[in-house]
């Protein structure tokens, strides 16, 4: 499941939540506010911020979240709405049926920023997450891109590898492959490990092309589909894991 459907947010706020005069359930608009930091475990959603009555800042607050984060707005709500009614008993399946597909698209943990990477790094991490939450994982591929490529530069600079004037992402990765010293595989089954290592320099001249020409760095007609754009996302972030956890001291 990519995300919700605005038909399924309207069910879910027709049909489960209920609506009077333009007003969600009992939310009064302090209540909203307040609801997503107290049953969603989210900290970032302003709905002061937006026109319109309760009911339609949920709605939009709702479609524009990732599907992680919808699947903890879709836990809030079955939490503050008890399956209470007839009407939200015969609903709440479908509610936790979304839940479950909405879990369903795994996501690679984002490396944290740290006072080591340097501002342009650390930022372009921070503009990831929030253009996933946001705007959905394509418009975050850019960001990854950047974070990835500044990461591979410093360490590089690090560990006084030479590069050339304004590297690529692959080269920064073969430079660094080829001449650090912790990257080098040893142990048990270290030529496998060694073709896995080769390996990410393909994914990342594959990552750049979807950066260049499926994503909104360029103009560009048509971007990923979620699950594709995630996918990229997902392996650039084990890139950046790996090296990092080889690398750093």
């Amino acid at each position: 499941m990519t995300g919700l459907t605005e038909q399924e947010v309207k069910q879910l706020v027709n049909r489960y939540i209920g609506v009077d005069s333009g007003y969600l359930g009992d939310f009064s608009y302090r209540t909203h506010t307040d609801f997503y930091p107290e049953y969603c475990g989210i900290y970032d959603i302003f709905p002061d911020e937006l026109e319109g009555t309760t009911r339609a800042r949920f709605i939009k607050i709702l479609l524009q979240q990732s599907p992680d984060r919808q699947a903890k707005i879709l836990r809030g709500v079955l939490d503050k709405y008890p399956a209470n009614t007839e009407a939200r008993l015969a609903f709440k399946p479908r509610v936790e049926d979304w839940i479950r597909q909405l879990d369903g698209i795994p996501v690679v943990a984002s490396a944290m920023p740290v006072e080591s990477m340097s501002a342009v790094v650390r930022q372009a991490l921070i503009d990831a997450e929030n253009l996933i939450k946001t705007s959905g994982p394509a418009s975050a591929i850019d960001r990854v891109h950047t974070a990835l490529h500044g990461h591979l530069n410093e360490l590089c600079l690090d560990a006084k590898i030479s590069l050339p004037d304004r590297p690529t992402l692959q080269v920064a990765m073969k430079r660094l492959r080829e001449n650090h010293p912790k990257l080098k595989p040893s142990g048990q089954r270290a030529d496998e490990v060694s073709r896995v290592l080769y390996s990410m320099a393909t994914t990342l001249d594959a990552l750049t092309t979807l950066r260049n020409n499926a994503s909104p760095a360029h103009p560009n007609d048509a971007l990923l589909s979620e699950h594709e754009a995630i996918l990229a996302i997902n392996a650039a972030r084990t890139i950046f894991a790996y090296i990092d956890s080889k690398v750093r001291p």
